[in-house]
């Protein structure tokens, strides 16, 4: 008896860039996710014991332009020979490079009477996967209906769905050598940034091509006011975030879950609260998540706490936190590699 049919379909999704407390980047990348029964499918490796394909993009990115992206949907659309031995094709990969030597999740893909068939999972470094060794057991196959299929990916290159909202980002602040290391951040991590206090009078066209715009601490309401009704007449939908405190990863980590357009009910991390000597973290699928406290002391030096690193399952998470992390003015990020949330500690 042939297996039961599954819906197909494509959501837009992130990988979170940002500033690492040991001062590394990790890049923002942008890209459509394949949906599986209503479920991201990078979701469900994501939260596999192993942890292997939880930081990966799929080949659907915004970042490649028109040309690359058309000839991966046609490859998935099995209008091209598969780019790997066996028949496989590559579905998520590494969001640094596009090479196999950092590991990319493949998988067969083939036509069957009136469906397509994704089988034989693998998490794959070389020429040919290893299935007994690097197998997905219990992912796949998943068998969709050919019409469905064709329908959802020829959507997208009719639609111009694999256009991203704009990875740029307009500073507005009072600190020049604050907004310059901000700047010099987000370009590290792929996201574009410009420094003005002029935002109120330039041309709408230019406006649009902001996604965010970052407001430091120092920026009067009445120069917001004039800024945000700036954006609004020049029809522009871009995020307005207010620097919660002049430290680097911490401005990043906002901007970053400004940015994040991804469906609410797909997102990885839903919710960050802390109050009350505690953290409580709402964990929408399982994922491996780092949970970091950034304070301020009174001479306004930045201290780093590191408060978890491990794979979480769903639900809801809480840890107790240490006075000696938090007292002051302190913050919390939680980092997945979906999505990014930031909180004051109450």
């Amino acid at each position: 008896m042939p297996a039961e049919y599954m819906t197909f379909g494509l959501a837009p999704a992130t990988r979170a860039g940002g500033v690492l407390p040991d001062g590394a980047y990790e890049a923002h990348r942008e890209f459509l996710d394949f949906i599986v029964d209503g479920r991201p499918l990078l979701h469900r490796l994501g939260g596999l014991d192993d942890g292997s394909a939880g930081d990966t993009v799929s080949p659907l990115a915004a970042d490649f332009g028109p040309t690359v992206f058309t000839a991966h949907v046609r490859r998935l659309l099995l209008e091209s020979e598969p780019p790997l031995a066996d028949g496989r094709y590559v579905l998520y990969g590494c969001p640094e490079c596009e090479g196999l030597d950092c590991g990319a999740v493949t998988a067969v893909i083939e036509r069957e009477d009136d469906a397509v068939v994704w089988r034989d999972f693998a998490w794959q470094t070389d020429e040919r996967a290893d299935l007994e060794r690097d197998g997905y057991p219990g992912i796949g196959p998943f068998r969709f209906r050919a019409a469905q299929y064709r329908s959802e990916l020829e959507r997208v290159l009719a639609d111009g769905a694999h256009e991203a909202p704009p990875r740029r980002v307009l500073l507005v602040g009072a600190r020049a050598s604050v907004l310059a290391r901000l700047a010099n951040a987000l370009r590290q991590t792929g996201i574009g940034a410009e420094i003005s206090r002029d935002a109120a009078h330039a041309s709408p066209e230019e406006l649009r091509g902001y996604g965010a715009v970052a407001f430091g601490r120092g920026i009067g309401e009445a120069e917001r006011q004039a800024v945000r009704a700036a954006f609004e007449a020049a029809g522009s939908d871009a995020a307005f975030v207010d620097g919660l405190a002049p430290v680097i990863p911490l401005l990043v980590a906002q901007i970053e879950q400004a940015l994040d357009r991804s469906p609410y009910d797909l997102r990885q991390l839903v919710r960050l609260e802390a109050a009350d000597g505690a953290a409580v973290l709402h964990v929408g699928s399982a994922c491996r998540v780092r949970l970091t406290a950034y304070r301020l002391d009174r001479l306004f030096r930045t201290h780093t706490h590191e408060l978890a690193d491990a794979q979480l399952p769903a639900g809801e998470h809480r840890w107790e936190l240490d006075r000696r992390a938090t007292r002051g003015e302190s913050f919390l990020i939680a980092r997945a590699p979906g999505n990014v949330l930031v909180t004051p500690v109450g």
